[in-house]
């Protein structure tokens, strides 16, 4: 039994201490999106890195924001959250989604966006 207890802790220890590949933390993820709110097309760029990121976007009767957002990066999707502001009244955003990694460093995903609504992303992992 203590044998085991070694085995998984010393385990526990390798997982938490694998480096991570430094490019790809410190090469911004670009993407750009595409959606729509109330018949309106929405469009957006954004980046990632280090789990934070940062999305500057265009919504409904040309209102213009910034949204900051953080992502919780698993294996291959990455969930996010995130909280903007937006001009011609619109006020605060709030946002979510998802990002999917695929093949090919192509980075996929869908979000929603409070003033902005449902949008489609698509970006590249450098």
């Amino acid at each position: 039994m203590k044998r085991i207890k070694e085995i998984l802790a010393t385990s526990a220890l390798v997982v938490f201490a694998a480096p991570t590949p430094v490019n790809a933390q410190l090469i911004p993820q670009p993407w750009v999106s595409v959606g729509g709110k109330d018949g309106d097309v929405t469009f957006s760029v954004g980046a990632r890195a280090f789990d934070l990121g940062v999305e500057l976007g265009r919504g409904p009767d040309n209102s213009s924001g910034v949204d900051v957002l953080k992502f919780f990066g698993l294996p291959v999707i990455s969930p996010y959250v995130g909280i903007g502001l937006y001009s011609d009244d619109q006020g605060v955003a709030l946002s979510g989604g998802l990002q999917v990694d695929t093949a090919n460093n192509l980075v996929v995903g869908i979000g929603y966006n409070s003033v902005r609504g449902v949008n489609g992303q698509v970006g590249i992992r450098f």
